[in-house]
């Protein structure tokens, strides 16, 4: 079994910084690609950000240039380091991992989710 725990979501004023912090644990042979999504009530879970192993990066357009992510990958850890944030940013944000265990089976698993809220 593998879980992901989050931490670090929050209240925060628009132009504020917020940072996610996401670790897994438990029957890891190879952490894959990490990254973070986030749902709003009511719509489709969206991709934020993603990191693969060797730290290449994907970003949602309405973060580009705002959102950071990266990755400890001796601690099974990944981050998101949100800037200048809005509140259209607003939102609870889930962590993911492709993970391979030591049965050498693939899957996607997901943190609980953290509220991230943004005042205006």
């Amino acid at each position: 079994q593998v879980q992901l725990v989050e931490s670090g979501g929050g209240l925060v004023q628009a132009g504020g910084s917020l940072r996610l912090s996401c670790a897994a644990s438990g029957s890891i042979f190879r952490n894959n690609a990490m990254g973070w999504y986030r749902q709003a009530p009511g719509k489709q879970r969206e991709l934020v950000a993603t990191i693969t192993s060797g730290g290449s990066t994907n970003y949602a357009d309405s973060v580009k240039g705002r959102f950071t992510i990266s990755r400890d990958n001796a601690k099974n850890t990944v981050y998101l380091q949100m800037n200048s944030l809005k509140p259209e940013d607003t939102n609870v944000y889930y962590c993911n991992a492709r993970i391979t265990s030591y049965n050498y089976f693939t899957r996607d698993y997901w943190g609980q989710g953290t509220q991230v809220t943004v005042s205006s």
